[in-house]
C-alpha cells in the first residue's frame, strides 16, 4: 500500500479544481438569480432594511446615551437577552461593536443630553 503522506498537495482542497469549477458555477447562477430576484426582492425587502437600520440606530444612540449594557438595562429596562441581541445585529450590520462604531459625521454631546435630560424630569408635567 502507497504511502500518500509524503506527497502532500498545496491545500486540504487538492490543487482546487473542484473549488474553482465550483465557484464558477455559483458565479453563473447567483447572476442568473440576480436578474429575476432582484426586480422582485427589492420592493419588500428595501423597507424591511431600512426599519432595521433605523433601528440600530436608535439602539447605538441609546448605548452612548445611556451608558451601555448596563444604563440599558436600569435605565430602559432591556432585559440581557435583548440586549445582547441588538449587539449581535449591530454587529451584523456595521460590523462592530456598538461601544466602539462611529457613525460618520455623527458626534453625541453626552454633557448637553446629561443636562438636557435633568431639566426635563425636574420640570413638573413633562
Amino acid at each position: 500500500m502507497a504511502d500518500f503522506r509524503s506527497q502532500r498537495m498545496p491545500s486540504p482542497d487538492g490543487e482546487g479544481v473542484a473549488r474553482g469549477r465550483w465557484g464558477k458555477a455559483w458565479d453563473v447562477y447567483s447572476q442568473a438569480v440576480r436578474k429575476v430576484a432582484d426586480p422582485v426582492a427589492a420592493p419588500v425587502v428595501r423597507p424591511m432594511a431600512r426599519g432595521a437600520t433605523f433601528d440600530l440606530l436608535g439602539f447605538w444612540l441609546a448605548w452612548h446615551t445611556c451608558g451601555g449594557f448596563e444604563g440599558l438595562q436600569s435605565q430602559l429596562g432591556m432585559s440581557r437577552s435583548a440586549v445582547y441581541r441588538r449587539v449581535s445585529a449591530f454587529r451584523k450590520a456595521f460590523g462592530q461593536h456598538p461601544d466602539v462604531f462611529e457613525f460618520p459625521g455623527v458626534s453625541i454631546d453626552l454633557d448637553a443630553f446629561v443636562a438636557a435630560s435633568g431639566r426635563a424630569e425636574a420640570s413638573p408635567g413633562a
